[in-house]
């Protein structure tokens, strides 16, 4: 059973590698998916007693297997399931990733996810930490703290740490907001290829454009936001997820067109509004003294 684990893991990593070469990302990118497949499939011990031993070092000491693939053949080992996969073939379903965390039942993810608008297990532990958790009606100190637990250890962070990290590692406004234009110029052009989202799509109409790129050795993936919150605002040709790599695995952000107070109009990446702020400042300042706006970084090919 063990070797079989091994086959099928390295199965559902050929097929990340084959959606991202459909979807036109960086083919370096879905070479090292395919390597790293060829390498589980070369094992000569079950992977997951390599994981048992050596946990998530062992894992990236395979040959051709990175930090980044180490936690997706985490994520397989421990719950089965690869959310980056099920996003990019539009079977992402935030309900169900929530609901998988002890101590949140289905009523409580919907409230997390419509109310919160948390989509994510990076998004819930940020919730627990920052206060928004405990206020919610029926969030005992116990509960929340099992949470708290649960996620530090499902993301394998430290236990005990105090909150999630520190923005200091977060990439910069200008290049949220640069991967921002470049999905909205690319989508509203037509050259993204299209997906077909489970959710809110019973006829599967590939509608939801899909962007990789890249800001140096950062890469990213743009979807547009399809949320039941998104839908109920008629946001959701407006709202762009993007999802990018973190020192702790891949992270998140949402970039939205603000509607109220200075930022009015401009877009803004949700949860960073005075960064934002201060960088169209910059960018007006540039402009009144003579100078080119401030400019967000040069694309990479």
């Amino acid at each position: 059973m063990g070797m079989n684990l091994n086959t099928d893991i390295a199965g559902r990593l050929d097929e990340v590698a084959r959606v991202l070469t459909d979807q036109g990302a960086n083919p370096y990118r879905a070479r090292a998916y395919r390597r790293a497949a060829y390498t589980l499939r070369a094992l000569a011990e079950p992977v997951r007693h390599l994981y048992a031993a050596r946990g998530l070092a062992g894992l990236e000491a395979l040959p051709g297997v990175g930090p980044r693939i180490a936690r997706a053949i985490r994520e397989l080992l421990l719950y089965g399931r690869l959310p980056m996969l099920d996003r990019l073939i539009g079977e992402s379903d935030p309900i169900a990733l929530l609901t998988s965390v002890p101590g949140v039942g289905p009523a409580l993810a919907w409230r997390l996810h419509d109310d919160l608008g948390i989509e994510s297990l990076e998004e819930l532990e940020a919730a627990a930490h920052d206060g928004r958790l405990a206020a919610l009606p029926g969030m005992g100190a116990k509960r929340l703290a099992g949470i708290r637990d649960s996620l530090a250890h499902r993301l394998a962070r430290v236990q005990g740490a105090i909150g999630p990290p520190a923005p200091g590692g977060e990439p910069r406004v200008a290049e949220l907001l640069d991967v921002d234009r470049e999905y909205r110029e690319a989508a509203a052009a037509g050259r993204l290829r299209l997906i077909a989202p489970r959710r809110f799509n019973p006829g599967q109409e590939a509608w939801l454009p899909v962007l990789h790129t890249r800001r140096g050795a950062r890469h990213y993936t743009a979807l547009h936001s399809n949320t039941a919150r998104a839908r109920e605002l008629g946001r959701t040709r407006d709202w762009v997820v993007l999802y990018y790599d973190g020192e702790d695995g891949e992270r998140l952000c949402t970039v939205i067109t603000a509607e109220h107070g200075s930022l009015a109009g401009r877009r803004i990446v949700r949860g960073r509004e005075a960064e934002c702020a201060a960088y169209y400042r910059r960018g007006a300042r540039r402009v009144a003294a003579g100078a080119a706006p401030a400019g967000a970084p040069a694309r990479n090919p």
